[in-house]
């Protein structure tokens, strides 16, 4: 039979038939399994080709102050992104838009970084667009692939400077931070806290971002906004309520004098509650929303007297003749003295320990001295006596009980760590076993020689002396409702004592220029010895003498004399209780001259410095010319 037989023909027939029906039923079953059995990957995946994912920022949480007066918050603003396929397509890009919005050299590095770290996220371009640049872009956008323009809430500080070191900023969190997780749940392009309050409590804040999603072409260009179905809306921060009044906050700005350096802080003694906190100079945070210029930021950052230093919990001062109280405080709990106790020496402008001679700031003398005499005219000769009787290893032993080798404890982040000898051991360490005498015991009596403490840690010792009961909690910005309190060991007596002894020195001492007609004032001046320039001003008091409501400290840099602080911040308590203050008077306060008799700034000394022989922030070793005393009280 041949190939062409009849038969043959049919039966290949037959065999290309049911090839072809086996062929179309492979293909139904496939078509059956890619149109119903996985239809929906298929969508799935055709949705996301046609869909991107877009970020809603979370509108941080409201900083009130102790009345609901907004200390930061949001206003709408405009931010500007870009989808890319590569970091070169970026780059053109924002190139083609740059004759529409500015993006230096440096910006431009910091894009490319961002997107490097999420290629398949829209990367920022600019945070805080005019309404005229969106405008412009939005007339574009069809030529421009992959542009996102959406609305975002933008951070404003009202007050500006004025809050500026409590309240602080925001700025975009860095590779480094995302990589060691520093502001946890943040992802490229988040706004985090940078200092103050917003650091501090930037978990509490910050809020939890939301997103949406948009539709693209082929090219990637925007369609369309998708369903609201689709969309994840953010959660807002928490709003904090701080413990500041801000009139009595702006009040200490404006008696601050302009031009000079230092620091304000007012504290409730009884809730540790800071009423207001200023440091000199300040800066806007304002400016630092949307990102700050590289050559701004380098000039702020480097100035010589450094407006981003808070100077009331970073600062470390020799606390000068405010300590006098602390040496008391130590000999009364010990039993050492009394407030009528004299010592065996009177005083005659100085007095010789072995072969130096330590002086008195009043080179006549102050003659035969109580504890309560003592610290009314601030007596260096009896305090260097009682340094003495007290030792110097309880003096050291006293003084971190106390907390004066701890910080604070404010809830504000970066707070200094005093300088203080915690032991013998530090001295030992410092200048070898026989590098130095028992003398460092004078020195440390009137708050000099190896002693740097911060105003914020000196005022929260007074607010323990202005108690009844010699207690205070930490101070803080934001209430908490057990924080951890510090204690004078003192009996009823020696603490009505010593407030008797500091409304004396208000009274008819020295802080005489700090009373007021209406309100009984306690207070205790200072001068600082430093070795860059004129001596810096200490002034701490509080009020009502019988009941305290308010402690001030102050401290203004070059000021020479405790004398001149004194009525700035008897005008910050008669503002709080009375709700006016005096005018301050001119005098011949030398810190209140025009700014441009202000001395020239000069540079801050680094952490390091203050324990590095011969870089100590007080002034070196006492000789025979001067002694380890200030010259005024």
């Amino acid at each position: 039979m041949t190939w062409q037989d009849p038969h043959a023909l049919a039966r290949r027939a037959r065999v290309g038939q049911l090839i072809v029906l086996a062929t179309f039923a492979v293909l139904a079953l496939a078509f059956f399994r890619v149109q119903v059995l996985t239809s929906a990957r298929y969508e799935l995946q055709s949705t996301e080709n046609r869909r991107r994912a877009v970020a809603l920022p979370a509108p941080r949480g409201l900083v009130t102050d102790r009345n609901g007066v907004v200390l930061a918050e949001n206003v709408p603003g405009y931010a500007v992104a870009l989808r890319a396929s590569s970091p070169e397509s970026l780059k053109a890009t924002i190139t083609r838009l740059t004759p529409i919005m500015t993006v230096d050299s440096a910006r431009l590095e910091g894009v490319l970084r961002r997107y490097r770290r999420a290629p398949t996220e829209p990367v920022v371009i600019l945070r805080d667009a005019s309404f005229e640049t969106v405008s412009a872009l939005e007339e574009r956008r069809v030529w421009v692939p992959g542009l996102i323009i959406q609305s975002e809430p933008k951070r404003r500080y009202p007050f500006g400077e004025v809050t500026a070191h409590f309240v602080g900023y925001v700025g975009e969190v860095t590779e480094e931070e995302l990589r060691s997780d520093a502001f946890p749940g943040a992802r490229a392009g988040t706004l985090a806290g940078r200092h103050g309050i917003e650091r501090q409590y930037d978990h509490v804040l910050r809020g939890k971002d939301g997103f949406k999603f948009i539709e693209v072409d082929a090219l990637g260009r925007t369609v369309r906004a998708a369903t609201e179905k689709s969309t994840l809306e953010p959660q807002p921060g928490a709003t904090i309520r701080t413990t500041v009044d801000i009139d009595l906050q702006e009040h200490v700005a404006r008696v601050f004098p302009e031009g000079w350096r230092g620091a304000v802080v007012a504290i409730d003694p009884k809730s540790g509650g800071i009423l207001a906190l200023y440091s000199s100079p300040t800066y806007d945070p304002n400016v630092f929303i949307g990102g700050v210029d590289p050559a701004f930021w380098a000039q702020l950052s480097e100035a010589a007297d450094n407006p981003l230093f808070n100077r009331v919990t970073q600062a470390r001062y020799p606390p000068a003749s405010p300590w006098k109280l602390v040496m008391a405080a130590m000999a009364l709990q010990r039993g050492i003295v009394t407030m009528e106790s004299k010592m065996s020496l009177s005083c005659t402008g100085g007095m010789r320990y072995f072969n130096r001679y330590f002086r008195c700031w009043r080179v006549s003398g102050h003659g035969e001295l109580t504890l309560a005499e003592a610290i009314q005219h601030s007596c260096d000769v009896y305090f260097y006596q009682l340094g003495i009787k007290l030792g110097l290893n309880n003096l050291l032993h006293d003084a971190v009980e106390l907390g004066f080798y701890e910080r604070s404890g404010v809830d504000l982040p970066n707070e200094s760590r005093p300088v203080f000898p915690p032991s013998t051991e530090y001295y030992n360490q410092r200048y070898g076993p026989r590098g130095w005498t028992n003398a460092v015991t004078l020195n440390l009596a009137i708050g000099q020689g190896e002693n740097a403490q911060t105003l914020i840690g000196m005022v929260q010792f007074y607010a323990m002396l202005a108690n009844p009961d010699g207690v205070t909690p930490q101070p803080r910005l934001v209430a908490h409702e057990t924080p951890t309190a510090r204690q004078l060991d003192l009996s009823d007596d020696q603490l009505a004592g010593l407030r008797e002894a500091l409304i004396a020195v208000v009274a008819e001492g020295t802080g005489a220029a700090a009373r007021l007609s209406k309100l009984r004032v306690a207070g205790k001046t200072g001068t600082a010895q430093n070795p860059h320039g004129p001596d810096h001003g200490w002034f701490i008091g509080f009020a009502p003498a019988d009941d305290p409501e308010i402690v001030v400290g102050a401290i203004v840099e070059f000021a020479e004399h405790g004398s001149s602080v004194a009525p700035m911040v008897s005008s910050v308590i008669a503002q709080y209780l009375l709700g006016a203050s005096p005018s301050i008077p001119a005098g011949d306060y030398r810190f209140l001259m025009p700014a441009d008799s202000a001395p020239e700034p000069v540079p801050l000394l680094p952490d390091t410095a203050l324990l590095r022989p011969g870089a100590r922030i007080s002034t070196p070793a006492p000789d025979t010319t001067r002694g380890a005393a200030s010259r005024i009280r």
